[in-house]
């Protein structure tokens, strides 16, 4: 099949055509999901100062093992400044820094408190700075937090905000016009007649994109008609325009023709992939093209392997790639064709089983599937237990 582009080749070639869209600064809760447009250094120490990790009592290490006279109370925000001498101590609490003079916290599970005296009631703590979160722990001043590239999951939203960020620079959102083409379509909960069929496409794609920093112009379904799909994308005016069913050889798949007579051009079409052959890209004045196969699992891989990761991309994404992991197979496969196969499949407990239908007009199969089997093409015939490369999907 040396008319079809791999996978890889073909992932790479439409990467190459999403370049990164400008950037804007954004307060932290609005930033989040998006891609860090420059590295994130800390403004601040955490802590800036040791803190108790325990509730307690702030002691000398060197006056173990007591007993202590307490002189005082220290609490988060409410620090005790007042040095502590040797045999002395202070109440304190998680979270709380130590005053000055003690470098120790001797937990409370181990200390017998009669009046203002301490006495110790266990082994106490075994070392020096025992109990305590030293002064940069986590991170200091001018660390780098998070890489340029990388995605603002929540944990990292709330590292940037402890470092001293209310806001970070990442990427503006990405503008993907999505129309369904093909003159047996008709609009979702719509009356069907013989031979029609409800469009769910658009519905699964925005579903498929919704995590991702995305504003989706709707252009509903396009009839197989030369003029009308020629007019609605001379109007396309988005970061990506994506369209599904028309891309095939037959004498009514008219959006690559239609696409071409008002100045886009094709950087490649028809990759060896299985489902999701009939799949071209490039371009259409400012916007990506991404012509996705009209089969709903077929747009669905397609959708996964190249649409999410070029938006990624585009968003500032350092690897916007799906990543791969593996499981044991839990039923034998024949050996592969020349095209590289991604079955719908459900993995659990480390072990994967593929579904019984693969065809890809069957959606129902991939409503129940929660990964796909990612065979290379030529691949030997795979028995139970041998491990097998899978893609999680939502």
């Amino acid at each position: 099949m040396a008319d079809l582009l791999p996978v890889a080749d073909a992932q790479r070639r439409l990467l190459a055509l999403g370049e990164r869209v400008p950037s804007e600064v954004l307060p932290l809760t609005r930033a989040a999901h998006r891609w860090a447009a420059q590295a994130v250094v800390a403004r601040r120490t955490q802590p800036d100062r040791p803190l108790s990790a325990m509730d307690g009592y702030a002691i000398r290490f060197a006056d173990m093992p007591g007993p202590w006279q307490v002189i005082g109370e220290s609490a988060a925000g409410r620090p005790l400044t007042m040095p502590v001498a040797a045999h002395q101590a202070a109440r304190i609490f998680t979270g709380a820094a130590l005053p000055p003079g003690t470098d120790t916290v001797l937990v409370q599970e181990e200390a017998v408190r009669e009046g203002d005296l301490v006495l110790l009631n266990g082994t106490g703590p075994a070392r020096r700075g025992g109990n305590v979160r030293a002064e940069g722990l986590d991170f200091s001043t001018g660390d780098t937090l998070i890489e340029a590239g990388e995605r603002l999951t929540p944990a990292r939203v709330a590292l940037a905000a402890i470092a001293g960020h209310a806001s970070l620079a990442v990427h503006r959102r990405i503008r993907v016009a999505i129309a369904a083409t093909g003159d047996e379509l008709r609009p979702a909960g719509a009356p069907i007649g013989p031979g029609e069929l409800p469009e769910s496409n658009g519905a699964m794609l925005g579903a498929l994109l919704a995590d991702l920093p995305v504003d989706i112009v709707d252009l509903g379904i396009l009839p197989d008609d030369r003029a009308a799909l020629e007019g609605a994308f001379t109007a396309v005016d988005t970061d990506i325009l994506v369209t599904s069913g028309g891309a095939s050889v037959g004498d009514h798949d008219l959006v690559r023709p239609a696409l071409e007579a008002v100045g886009a051009t094709i950087d490649f079409w028809r990759v060896a992939l299985r489902p999701g052959k009939p799949m071209m890209a490039g371009r259409l004045r400012d916007a990506i093209v991404l012509g996705l196969p009209g089969n709903p699992v077929s747009a669905f891989v397609t959708a996964t392997l190249f649409l999410r990761p070029l938006i990624a991309r585009m968003s500032g994404a350092a690897d916007p790639l799906p990543p791969l992991a593996s499981a044991l197979l839990d039923a034998p496969l024949p050996a592969n064709g020349a095209r590289a196969d991604y079955m719908r499949a459900f993995v659990h407990a480390g072990r994967v089983t593929p579904a019984s239908g693969q065809d890809s007009s069957m959606l129902r199969t991939l409503a129940g599937s929660n990964c796909l089997i990612v065979r290379a093409p030529h691949a030997d015939a795979a028995q139970i237990g041998d491990r097998v490369d899978i893609l999680a999907i939502a």
